[in-house]
Order: structure tokens, then C-alpha cells, then sequence
């Protein structure tokens, strides 16, 4: 490779934030991916990301390869039985006819808390919408790409190992027992993920929270079905950089919401969602600081 190139564009009419909040500041309620209610979908878009980033590999003028990451649930209409790509997956490969010379790899970024809701009401036409919204915004990011040499000093893998609070509402000896007594509820609501979770907590595992290094840019890798506030602080921490993130790595966590949110309630932050305990925010925010301090 001689040089990476970096851009980013907004995403209009895709994301909007599912939690919306009551006058209490309680979560009073949920905006699915798929949205039939209108006065819920009439709802603000909320506190989201609508940037999507394009990470690509030059060889010459030749580009190798192009990584996009955007944040939201990557859902229009499911259930069908039929193994699909939805809306990102379609937006990939548009731009991968616009660009065949390249290899396209898409992130999913921190959509823990975010869905196309607000614009879609699962209708099967809103997929191929959603997908030319954020093809879109992929085809502006590309146009507004600058380049950069680059050199392997240039390049850095720094990791920063993480032990995750376990969420107080497990229980290992429960679990335990489901599984000895074969209770159908153990694999109807996820015992054996949660039970493997809580093993690793009790030996001291730890998980790997990443930061790829390429010249100015910032690529972390993180764990769960992260809250879009994670992505946010990061881009916050090192406005002088180009930061991008992708989430859903390990997810063995579940979902993972900021320290408010297990205090507004919710979906995500409920114990039937999330195997974490509120002061993850504290260590995931902590890691992420130090990531994007250190020097290549």
C-alpha cells in the first residue's frame, strides 16, 4: 500500500436514537427498527451519529480496498427465514459496482441504542430506501476522501485489556441449576451465553478493546452491542484525529448502555438485554481514553 485515504459525509433519514425518553427522563418508550406506530416514529431523531466514515487502500491510484462504519441496528424487515444483508449489506455492494476495483468492507458502529425507526415502518420497500440513504452518504464520504502516504511505521495494533463488570442480577448458581435440570428457559433466554459470561468474570478473563493505528486515523474495535455515546466521546476525545468504531466484537456482554441508561430503564438496559453492570461505562471510557492518547 502507498497511501490510505479517509472521509466521512452525513447519513440523512437512516438513524434515530430507540430510546425515547419520558418528562421523568424514564425510557417510556422503545423505537424498534421496524416502527408501525406514527406518533412514535414522529418522535425526535434523538441523540445519534450520522456520520459515516471510509477508511481506503491505495496502491498507486489504484484503490485496494475501502472500510465504512456507521452506527445503527442494521435492520429494515426480518424474521423471514431467508439469510439476508439488509440495508447495509445493499449499500455495500452499490458502492462496490460504483467502485469494483476495490474490495468493501462495512463496520457496524456503536448502534446499540440505534435503529432506523423513525423511517421505517417495516414495509420490504423501506430496505432498498435505507440502503440508497447510506449508499449515499458512502458515495460523498468517497468523494471527499483525502489521501495520504503511508508507511508500516505508520501503522500500529494497541490493545487494552479490559475486565467488564458482570451484571448483578446473574446469578451463576442459577444458572447452573437450569442447565443440570434441562429448564427449556436456559436456551429460550440465552442461559448458556450468560452462564459461559459469568465463568470467564469468576477466572479473571478479560476482554480486548483495540485501536488501529493508520497515520491520523483511529480505528477501535469494541465489544457488545455498544450505546452510540461510546462512539461519540471517542470522536470528542481526539477531535485533531480521525476516529471510527466498530462495535458487536466480543458480545458476550449483550448490550451495553452508559451509566445513565440502566437508570432510565428500557429494552437494552434491562436484565433480559444487557449482562453488564452499570460502571462499565467508567471502564470502557477509561480504555477508550487511553487508546486514542497514545502516541504511534
Amino acid at each position: 500500500m502507498t497511501d490510505i485515504g479517509l472521509g466521512e459525509a452525513r447519513v440523512d433519514k437512516v438513524a434515530s436514537n430507540r430510546r425515547i425518553l419520558g418528562p421523568d427522563g424514564k425510557v417510556r418508550a422503545t423505537r424498534w427498527t421496524a416502527t408501525v406506530d406514527p406518533a412514535i416514529r414522529a418522535e425526535p431523531e434523538g441523540v445519534i451519529d450520522p456520520i459515516v466514515s471510509l477508511v481506503s487502500f491505495w496502491n498507486g491510484e489504484r484503490p485496494v480496498a475501502v472500510l465504512s462504519y456507521y452506527a445503527t441496528h442494521p435492520q429494515s424487515y426480518y424474521r423471514t427465514g431467508i439469510p439476508n444483508p439488509d440495508f447495509p449489506g445493499i449499500a455495500r455492494f452499490l458502492r462496490r459496482l460504483a467502485v469494483p476495483a476495490a474490495l468493501h468492507v462495512h463496520f457496524n458502529g456503536a448502534g446499540g441504542n440505534i435503529g432506523a425507526g423513525k423511517y421505517n415502518d417495516g414495509s420490504p420497500e423501506n430496505r432498498l430506501l435505507l440502503a440508497e440513504r447510506l449508499a449515499d452518504g458512502m458515495r460523498r464520504a468517497w468523494e471527499n476522501t483525502t489521501r495520504h502516504p503511508i508507511a508500516a511505521a505508520d501503522v500500529t495494533w494497541t490493545i487494552e485489556p479490559v475486565a467488564l463488570p458482570p451484571a448483578k442480577h446473574l446469578a451463576i448458581d442459577k444458572l447452573e441449576s437450569q442447565l443440570k435440570d434441562r429448564d427449556p428457559t436456559f436456551l429460550t433466554q440465552g442461559g448458556a451465553s450468560r452462564l459461559a459470561w459469568l465463568r470467564r468474570c469468576q477466572a479473571g478473563h478479560q476482554m480486548d478493546v483495540v485501536c488501529l493505528g493508520l497515520g491520523r486515523a483511529r480505528i477501535l474495535h469494541l465489544p457488545g452491542e455498544l450505546f452510540v455515546e461510546y462512539q461519540l466521546a471517542a470522536k470528542a476525545e481526539r477531535p485533531d484525529l480521525f476516529v471510527a468504531m466498530a462495535a458487536y466484537g466480543d458480545y458476550a456482554p449483550w448490550y451495553i448502555g452508559t451509566a445513565a441508561a440502566y437508570e432510565q430503564g428500557g429494552y437494552e438496559t434491562s436484565p433480559a438485554s444487557s449482562n453488564v453492570a452499570p460502571e462499565v461505562e467508567g471502564v470502557l471510557r477509561a480504555a477508550i481514553r487511553k487508546l486514542l492518547q497514545t502516541r504511534p
